[in-house]
């Protein structure tokens, strides 16, 4: 293989955050083991409040803090037991992950939730989500992007040797621009944010973390032509999600990456994962069907699941990582 372009190596394959349990030095053992080219932090959500992804993110907020009422994050007054909980969770991570991979040299993923997600799944302390102030969405994204420059250095002084990727999951932004985020009594919905704004807030973001960054959206209709527009590095989505080609041919042309889900989360019923070659095929046939050449797939398509391992079985979390990895090689191969 030679050197790519792309904040990522040939024929690369990564997670997409999220694996079952609560062990997070085995859950490192598995990622540093199955995924050698582009390994990710991972997230543990069984662990409880402060490892979901809002409250795992709302630990990095600068300024902002947060805290559980009624099994809902909201905004704080002040620091307290559920956000250092948060951090804790988080430092022991990083902890961990230095233990393990300090002598690791190449790219490494770190995920966190995006603004619009954030705004979507904290509330005010008044009620009602961050969303329905548009100015409060503005300061959560300022406290975001310093929070985030934080984590982004305190990983880089544990991996030295490393350089980092950030993914910011954004699986409320297409309900958030279409209007469809329900309000509290959930007999009405938040009004939709115009689609340049968003646009604008996720750049601001993306411009200011200083290292390249990926969105993820593992929904039906992901805003493809936005998600460009901000300057990221790649897009995150679910193949099986995907039934218009046109937007994503537009976005890969254009110089978008590609972190192709294209292996179940979760094993269909009575099945087994799919092999590297099954994944492999998936791949390429979508690629083949976009009509870009061959050579360009190894440089700008990383191999994915489709989305977060949180509800799978161990030995699927390893047959699913494995045939990504191995998928990977399959098509710089080619």
């Amino acid at each position: 293989m030679t050197a790519s372009a792309w904040p990522w190596p040939l024929g690369a394959a990564t997670g997409i955050g999220s694996l079952p349990g609560t062990d997070i030095a085995e859950a490192q053992r598995i990622v540093l083991g199955e995924l050698p080219a582009l390994p990710h932090l991972p997230e543990l959500p069984a662990r409880g409040p402060g490892a979901d992804l809002i409250g795992r993110t709302g630990g990095l907020l600068v300024e902002l803090p947060v805290e559980l009422y009624a099994a809902r994050w909201r905004v704080a007054p002040r620091p307290g037991r559920d956000l250092r909980r948060a951090r804790d969770l988080m430092e022991r991570d990083l902890d961990q992950l230095a233990e393990q991979a300090e002598e690791y040299a190449g790219p490494v993923k770190v995920q966190a939730a995006g603004p619009y997600t954030l705004a979507a799944g904290i509330d005010l302390p008044i009620g009602g989500r961050m969303l329905r102030d548009p100015g409060a969405v503005r300061d959560l994204a300022g406290s975001l992007t310093e929070g985030l420059r934080a984590h982004l250095a305190a990983v880089a002084r544990r991996l030295p040797r490393a350089s980092v990727l950030l993914q910011l999951d954004e699986p409320s932004l297409p309900a958030v621009l279409a209007g469809r985020v329900p309000t509290e009594s959930g007999f009405g919905t938040y009004r939709p944010v115009p689609q340049p704004d968003a646009a604008d807030l996720l750049r601001t973001v993306v411009e200011a973390v200083g290292v390249p960054v990926v969105v993820h959206c593992c929904a039906p209709d992901v805003p493809l032509e936005l998600i460009r527009s901000t300057g990221a590095a790649g897009v995150a989505l679910d193949l099986a999600l995907v039934k218009d080609l046109d937007p994503l041919g537009e976005a890969i042309d254009a110089g978008l990456g590609l972190l192709a889900g294209a292996a179940p989360a979760t094993p269909p019923p009575g099945g087994r994962a799919p092999t590297s070659a099954q994944v492999a095929d998936q791949v390429r046939q979508l690629w083949d069907r976009l009509g870009f050449p061959r050579r360009r797939l190894p440089e700008q398509v990383v191999v994915t699941p489709a989305c977060g391992l949180a509800g799978a079985t161990p030995q699927h979390v390893r047959a699913v990582l494995a045939a990504c990895r191995d998928a990977g090689r399959r098509l710089a191969e080619d």
